[in-house]
């Protein structure tokens, strides 16, 4: 028979590591670019943004539209980091445990 007290000590002790990765995908920063460099995002691995940085010579009314282009791309790339970085800590976690498809981590 399965030892209950044993299996509750466990799944707190999972809580626990699952609330120290959350908090370390906070700490963990990617940067996306695009356009060569000409645009760039920092974000952190859960995704809140940190900064843009713009190249100069993108800022021009007439490039308006390839300016907001690329700014997308940018936060696109971050944010495909970030999801990286964030399956490969949950990974280490889990003991390298496949999850069910469409399982994410953090629920």
């Amino acid at each position: 028979m399965v030892n209950l007290g044993n299996m509750m000590k466990q799944a707190q002790q999972l809580q626990k590591k699952m609330a120290e990765a959350q908090q370390k995908l906070n700490d963990i920063e990617v940067e996306g670019e695009s356009g060569g460099g000409l645009v760039k995002v920092v974000a952190t691995a859960k995704g809140s943004f940190k900064r843009i940085s713009i190249d100069d010579s993108l800022v021009k009314l007439d490039e308006k539209e390839i300016l907001e282009d690329l700014i997308t791309a940018a936060i696109n790339d971050a944010k495909e980091k970030g999801e990286t970085a964030a399956n490969e800590e949950m990974k280490s976690l889990t003991g390298g445990l496949p999850l069910p498809p469409g399982m994410k981590f953090p629920f």
